[in-house]
């Protein structure tokens, strides 16, 4: 919402802030006179909702650099709309018909006018401008939190949000009228740093599950010994009368390889007849750049017995590493390493001969827009995987709609946006409340949750259900025998889907009848399909761990079992390249064809269902040497069901469904 305020009411407010030199000489740059310098617009829904007193940790340091970011308002937001809905929606005439960037960018973006007055006034008032889109939506800058404070009428406070200390304004941010009138929102806080990568490396059993030891110290002797089953059943062990009074279960998984993924979705005998993504490019995203991907790959490939990347297959837009900025606050470079490892590996094992184009953010916040941009201005791909979300919805009202826009953008040029749902479940434990995770959220996006999934020594998948992981040490009891240490399937949450019910979005029309009303209430509810996310059958990666954030040193070659949504989105994208292929068509945003093709064949998702009894596997960290039973399919407050559920969506990914899709049948 935007309000304007003028007069003495606004002076009592900023009275010695907008006098400040360099918001004088942007005033004067803009046209606007000292007799009028107390007109202003102010941006309301630019405060995050975590902004609050009883979060307040103090003003934030004056010389504390602070990334921010400006949006503009699409001319004609209800024709980008429009428009978006039309070439996304089967039973409308203009499916599919998605317009060239130069196309949409002359008929929705703001206006070069506007956006040349938005970039003087950031620059007069001493501002670093990072990014400037060809689409003219946003501009990303950084300044101090004094010269922030002071351009934008307000001042920078630090908060205690989310286990974290994040900057953000203490009250409404505003701008001079003669600028303010050209800008839909304003970003001056830090919610955008918990952007983070949506995977699980096998062992991480997240902060309540750490081990009490060091990855130095000799771990103990495990209660039970689990070599990592290479299939569902290589190994079993004994442990105590679990479900149904079973006690011969299966050991974790080693994690699968690019063949077993393929098999198990029934694509490897078609990617055999030259169904492998050829003449497809899947964009991915993620923030900063691997020093050692190709190599790692390549690594990885020859030792799977698949081919490796070439200049035809593998291309990168990426920062400089000079340029890599907000790298403590992102997680540095070395924790998005194992994603865009994961990412690039997964989509190349399920779709081999597609070209992936890795586009790097410069951060975790405005840098992956301009990442995105990047991609949509030239329409470098129209499939883009992003396995990174927010911690919930709490993003100021303003950079969601900034968001949308890009994603309106996505879905007119005909380029579908797969997210991953996130990790974390609820994330009630981490917010207090239930919420599903931004960007997966958003109606313009397909969210991809996940699934824990068994596959034999033949390549068949043995079971699917919903990614939840509860653990439950087996310990011995004082006469020596195995026991849980609490009733299953315990208490310890390790990880699963991230899904739910939105507070922002409401339901799209796509999800009308499609998501029980009961669920839904009339909201947008996430995520739309799943694919394998369970670190413990997990997919196997290989990887030279950065080891040095500063020079990217690189150490040896190793092989690690991921999980996580953040593996589901790739593998999402990677087969919607292949249905490209095999029906010479052009998906686009996919949601409101998934879902007609859904209810016209309801035989060609493979519905996602609890386990009856309940299952799991047995896993002995390598860290502790705690032997735990990891319970599938306990996602926190999201329940898989028969039908449309919010762990899994619509179902499991098949390529009968695929097939569907991209033909339009229903």
């Amino acid at each position: 919402m935007r309000t304007r305020i003028t007069g003495r009411a606004l002076h009592k407010r900023t009275a010695g802030i907008i006098a400040t030199t360099a918001a004088v000489v942007a005033l004067s740059m803009t046209g606007v006179g000292a007799a009028n310098a107390a007109d202003r617009v102010t941006f309301s829904d630019s405060v995050p909702k975590w902004a609050t007193s009883a979060n307040d940790a103090g003003a934030a340091p004056a010389d504390e650099t602070i990334e921010g970011e400006i949006f503009l308002p699409l001319r004609n937001a209800a024709g980008a709309e429009a428009l978006a809905k039309a070439v996304s929606s089967p039973t409308n005439h203009s499916y599919r018909k998605a317009l060239s960037p130069s196309q949409w960018i002359k008929n929705f973006s703001p206006s070069k006018a506007d956006y040349d007055s938005v970039l003087r006034f950031l620059k007069t008032a001493g501002l670093t401008v990072n990014g400037t889109p060809a689409s003219r939506q946003y501009v990303v800058f950084r300044g101090t939190a004094d010269q922030l404070g002071s351009i934008f009428g307000t001042s920078l406070h630090s908060y205690n949000y989310a286990g974290r200390t994040l900057l953000a304004p203490a009250s409404a941010p505003s701008l001079p009228t003669a600028v303010g009138s050209k800008v839909s929102g304003v970003s001056i806080e830090q919610s955008r740093m918990l952007t983070k990568p949506d995977s699980i490396k096998q062992g991480d059993l997240g902060p309540s599950a750490a081990p009490q030891v060091s990855r130095k110290s000799v771990a103990a002797a495990p209660v039970i010994t689990t070599p990592c089953s290479h299939y569902d059943g290589e190994h079993t062990v004994t442990v105590p009368p679990a479900y149904n009074g079973k006690t011969q279960y299966s050991t974790y998984n080693c994690g699968y390889t690019p063949k077993q993924l393929r098999s198990s979705y029934g694509l490897d005998a078609l990617n055999k007849k030259g169904l492998n993504g050829s003449g497809q490019t899947i964009a991915i995203i993620d923030a900063y750049a691997s020093p050692s991907i190709v190599k790692d790959a390549n690594t990885y490939a020859a030792a799977n017995g698949e081919p490796g990347l070439t200049n035809s297959t593998y291309q990168q837009l990426v920062p400089k590493p000079s340029e890599f900025v907000d790298q403590e606050a992102c997680a540095f470079p070395s924790g998005w390493q194992g994603e865009q490892t994961l990412d690039v590996e997964s989509a190349h094992s399920i779709a081999p001969a597609a070209r992936i184009l890795y586009v790097g953010g410069f951060n975790c916040g405005g840098g992956i827009d301009i990442a995105m941009s990047k991609i949509l201005d030239n329409k470098l791909a129209n499939i883009v995987s992003n396995s990174y979300g927010n911690v919930g919805e709490d993003v100021p009202a303003d950079v969601v709609a900034g968001q949308v826009n890009i994603e309106l953008q996505a879905a007119g040029e005909g380029i579908g946006l797969y997210y991953s749902s996130g990790d974390n479940g609820d994330e009630a434990a981490r917010l207090g409340y239930p919420s599903p995770d931004f960007m997966a959220s958003s109606p313009w996006v397909t969210s991809v949750g996940g699934t824990s999934m068994g596959i034999d020594k033949n390549g068949k998948m043995t079971y699917e259900t919903g990614w939840g992981d509860q653990f439950d040490q087996i310990v011995k009891d004082a006469s020596g025998a195995l026991a849980y240490a609490q009733p299953l399937p315990g208490t310890r949450f390790v990880g699963g889907a991230g899904g739910g019910v939105s507070a922002i979005f409401s339901q799209p029309d796509y999800q009308k009848g499609a998501v029980p009303a009961s669920l839904a209430n009339g909201m947008r509810v996430s995520p739309d399909i799943a694919a394998l996310a369970d670190p413990y059958t997990g997919f196997q990666i290989g990887i030279r761990p950065i080891i040095d954030d500063t020079t990217l040193e690189t150490g040896d070659f190793v092989n690690e079992t991921y999980g996580g949504t953040s593996l589901a989105a790739p593998i999402v994208a990677a087969q919607m390249a292949l249905v490209q292929q095999a029906t010479h068509t052009t998906i686009g945003f996919a949601n409101p064809t998934l879902y007609a093709v859904k209810k016209a064949v309801p035989s060609s998702v493979r519905d996602v269902l609890p386990l009856n009894p309940k299952s799991g596997v047995v896993y002995t960290s390598a860290i502790s040497g705690n032997t735990y039973f990891v319970t599938f399919d306990q996602d926190t407050s999201l329940k898989t069901a028969k039908g449309y559920d919010d762990v899994t969506g619509l179902g499991g990914v098949s390529f009968g469904l695929l097939s569907q899709v991209a033909a339009g049948r229903h």
